[in-house]
């Protein structure tokens, strides 16, 4: 197995409780065999990142990759103008051809940027699947159901397609969830389905909610219940590991029937922020003990899928909603776009902090720029002054992917040309 030794970084191990220190990092084979103040010992490659910081790579909760291609051709509008009148006729015309490419300009992206896992929800999974295989990241991979029309069965087929041929693909790279859309496109009986097809074959459920007024609006209308109590009556909340994405509109009550969940919440701040769909009471569910992690969702809402981005959004509408410049504090939304985003995944078993026997999925942020000198809180300066851009090294399962800013696993030329055909095809005349 090969070994890499990171000497002389700032590390944050994203432990609860560890304060950052200096030290070096090991790496040997797919995983961490060390993290000390000092490493005495010979590797195959030593790499000096003094003036860096390591900390775990991020993990991006909630994506829809392929829709890159669909960057800022859509913006400043209301999110059902948004999905109606632009993204659903320009994904109407999308092939796998188009999904791989679009997953693979995420994919350099989220590498860019420091992210080295994403849970996605999106169609022609096979495409977005090989995507990852290729470009060697982490990702949970849902089939997007959608029940509002009789398909004979399809769509819940390439759910079960997605389950049995992708889980444990890459190295134990890639997992699955099932992925019922939404309260509002899933009637009662194809939810209860997904349900039990999910209890009996232990995988876990990926699906948004109340991400909207309108949604809310929708499902008292039709059903006399908020989106969580209509999930909640389903059973949804009972024996699953449930990754909600967004959770914006919710009421005390809802948040009482999410209070001892499996999964958790992945808060989305810059898509809401973007889209005008509010501010996630992400205080009051970390307060009732609910995990919540970040994601950005798809760039054709939210524009970057930087999650550094994230963190700054997350922290800052929290001091803002409540007035109270101690709320979520650095450390604690460092931990939500590491730890806990892999909470929600699944994985966090495997990754999520910087620790001996873990997979060696890391970063190293450069410190050697004007706006992250000089360096006080190496917590705080990281949450609320770094960028994507500032990432120089990025390791997965111990592979390098990035190294002084330049990507080792993916040809950016050719996925440059490849978006750029693509989009223009796909979004033509809308």
């Amino acid at each position: 197995m090969k070994t890499t030794l990171l000497k002389g970084c700032t590390i944050l191990t994203m432990r609860e409780g560890e304060q950052p220190f200096a030290g070096d990092i090991l790496i040997e084979g797919e995983r961490i065999a060390g993290v000390a103040p000092v490493i005495d010992r010979e590797a195959d490659e030593v790499i000096d990142a003094r003036g860096m910081a390591a900390m775990p790579g991020l993990i991006n909760a909630h994506n829809h990759a392929a829709m890159c291609l669909m960057r800022g051709f859509s913006d400043d509008l209301k999110l059902m103008d948004w999905l109606e009148k632009k993204m659903l006729p320009a994904e109407a015309r999308m092939t796998e051809e188009d999904i791989y490419w679009g997953t693979l300009l995420a994919a350099a992206e989220m590498i860019r940027s420091g992210t080295t896992a994403f849970a996605d929800m999106y169609v022609c999974m096979d495409a977005v699947g090989q995507a990852v295989l290729d470009s060697g990241m982490r990702a949970s991979l849902t089939r997007g159901l959608v029940f509002l029309q009789d398909d004979g069965g399809k769509r819940m087929q390439e759910g079960i397609d997605l389950v049995e041929k992708w889980s444990g693909a890459g190295d134990g790279r890639i997992t699955t969830m099932f992925g019922p859309h939404a309260p509002y496109t899933c009637p009662p009986e194809p939810l209860r389905e997904v349900i039990a097809l999910a209890r009996e074959r232990r995988v876990p459920i990926h699906i948004h909610l109340a991400e909207t007024i309108e949604e809310t609006v929708k499902l008292r209308d039709k059903y006399g219940q908020t989106p969580t109590e209509y999930l909640y009556q389903l059973g949804l909340f009972d024996h699953h590991h449930v990754l909600l994405a967004h959770a914006v509109h919710l009421t005390r009550r809802d948040i009482g029937y999410l209070r001892g969940m499996r999964g958790g919440v992945a808060h989305n701040p810059v898509s809401n922020l973007k889209l005008g769909c509010g501010i996630a009471p992400v205080t009051d569910l970390l307060a009732q003990g609910i995990t919540v992690g970040l994601g950005t969702d798809g760039a054709g809402s939210a524009t970057t899928l930087d999650m550094f981005a994230e963190i700054k959004a997350a922290t800052w509408l929290q001091k803002l909603d409540y007035g109270d410049p101690t709320r979520l504090p650095a450390e604690q939304v460092l931990r939500m776009a590491t730890i806990e985003s892999a909470k929600l995944l699944g994985i966090d078993h495997e990754v999520g902090t910087l620790e001996t026997g873990k997979k060696a999925d890391l970063i190293l942020i450069d410190l050697d720029k004007p706006h992250l000198q000089p360096v006080h809180n190496i917590a705080s300066l990281i949450a609320y002054g770094a960028q994507g851009g500032d990432v120089d090294t990025v390791f997965v399962n111990g592979r390098m992917m990035m190294r002084r800013r330049e990507l080792l696993t993916l040809s950016w030329e050719e996925i440059k040309k490849q978006a750029a055909k693509r989009a223009a095809r796909l979004v033509q005349g809308l």
